[in-house]
This record gives structure tokens, sequence and C-alpha cells, in this order.
């Protein structure tokens, strides 16, 4: 690499969205992260999806709310038309209730499953309703890599921005499923993060970031419960960086991505 030449993977942060318990948006969020408020355990709070057309608002599931809130929240903070946005959705699961209700359906005598709970049933339904209410015509990408799927989601985006020079939203999120199916996948509630990412540095941009393959353990939380948070929502695998990001912090931390091979993000706030 020359003198002065970025690494390749290399982004400018211009929004953060996000929605997880006790944690209804960024600005909650990062107050905490900074050490100004406490963390108060609730419940995930989920905003109506007012962009939505009536029909679509009335069928919009818990995964569709956070996904619509969060991404909308990173977007306007960056001052972005999400028509124009390049979008990254990335999840390990689907909508856990409905595919609780459709596990329900199939066991029982009646097997005819609705149009509606079918469509809501498929991974990238989330993307989809998105496209519905913002009406985007730009690339989407769905990424499913279980409890990686942070990291995956962000090396996709990333991806987009080096190589097509394309602002990229990534958008990562989790639901919880009910009991049975919450003994083997016990998360708790829907978290999710969104950040806005661009090719070239702007008055909105936040931070730059500079991502490479790690050989270090993931940086943990020093607070119990934003620990906690973290291991039991996938998506909230990127609370060290957005913990450096709410305070203003420079240097590198380390998120967990595959087991072997931990994602390295430098950050240098702008």
């Amino acid at each position: 690499m020359s003198a002065g030449q970025r690494p390749p993977l290399t982004a400018w942060i211009a929004g953060v969205g996000f929605l997880a318990p006790g944690l209804p948006d960024w600005a909650s969020a990062a107050a905490v992260l900074r050490g100004e408020a406490q963390h108060i355990a609730a419940p995930s709070l989920l905003p109506a999806p007012a962009i939505l057309p009536p029909a679509e608002r009335r069928r919009a599931s818990r995964v569709v709310k956070t996904t619509l809130a969060i991404g909308l929240e990173a977007a306007a903070q960056a001052g972005a038309d999400v028509a124009t946005l390049a979008t990254v959705f990335a999840a390990s699961g689907a909508d856990g209730h409905n595919c609780h209700a459709l596990c329900e359906q199939l066991a029982g005598d009646d097997r005819q499953i609705s149009p509606t709970r079918f469509h809501n049933s498929v991974h990238n339904a989330a993307a989809g309703y998105w496209g519905i209410a913002t009406k985007a015509m730009a690339p989407c990408q769905v990424i499913c890599a279980y409890d990686a799927s942070f990291g995956a989601g962000l090396l996709d985006a990333l991806g987009q921005v080096v190589v097509d020079r394309q602002t990229t939203l990534l958008i990562a999120y989790d639901s919880e499923y009910p009991q049975p199916l919450f003994a083997k996948r016990p998360v708790p509630d829907v978290g999710g993060v969104a950040l806005l990412l661009t090719p070239e540095r702007s008055e909105r941009s936040l931070a730059e970031i500079c991502v490479a393959p790690s050989g270090q353990p993931a940086a943990t939380m020093a607070e119990a419960d934003l620990e906690a948070l973290r291991l039991a929502i996938p998506a909230m695998r990127a609370l060290p960086l957005l913990q450096k990001l709410a305070r203003g912090e420079g240097g590198s931390v380390v998120v967990d991505y595959l087991p072997a091979i931990p994602l390295q993000i430098a950050i240098a706030p702008c």
C-alpha cells in the first residue's frame, strides 16, 4: 500500500439508528454508552411505522417496525434521501413470532397458511417492507450469519461503499422467539442498529472506520447490563464500536464476527 493510501475497507459513518430493550433510539443509547444516563431494563419500544401505507402498516411485524425505526433514524441523522440508499439487511433469523405462529398452524388440523403469514415468514420480509415504504430502487442485500450477522453485514456494506462508491445503509437486527422455540434460541427481545456508511467524508460525517480481520478476542462491555445485552441479541455485538462512537473516542476496537476471525475496527472521530 502506497504512502497516504487508505486501507481497503474504509468508510465514514454519517448516521446511526438504534433500538434495544430500554433504549428506544440512538440519543438515549449514546447517553448510556457515555455514562451520562442509567440503562433501565424495559421491553423494546417499537414506534408505529407511519411511513407505510395503511394496509402494510396493519400487517407490519415487530421486525419490520424495528428495521424501519432504526433505518429511518440513521438516514435522518445523515440528511440522506432514503429512496436513493443501497441497503444491507443483516439478521440471525427472521420474524420469531410469525415463525412460532406458522409452526402452531402446521402442527394443528387446519394447515392452510394465510398469504400474509407466508410473506412475513421469509428472511427478506423486512427488506421488502423497506422498499415499499421508501420506494428505494437501489441495490439491496439480505444476509444471515447466525451470531456473526452484524459483522457479515458490515463487511457486505463496506464492500458496496468501497467498490461501487455507493452510500450504503446497514440495518442489523434480531427478533425474539416465543416458547418453545425460545428455549433453543433465547433472544430476549427485538433490537437493532443501523449505520449509514459513505465513501467520502462530508459535513455530516461522525467518524471514519477502517475494518480488517483480527486475531484478538472481541471487546466486551465493562457495564454488566450492557455486556448481557451484547451477548443476548446478536446485532448488539456492535456495542463496543458504538460506545467509542458515542464517546467521540479514536483508536481500535475488536467486534465479534466468525469464531476465528473477529473484526478490528479502527475509528477516527470527525
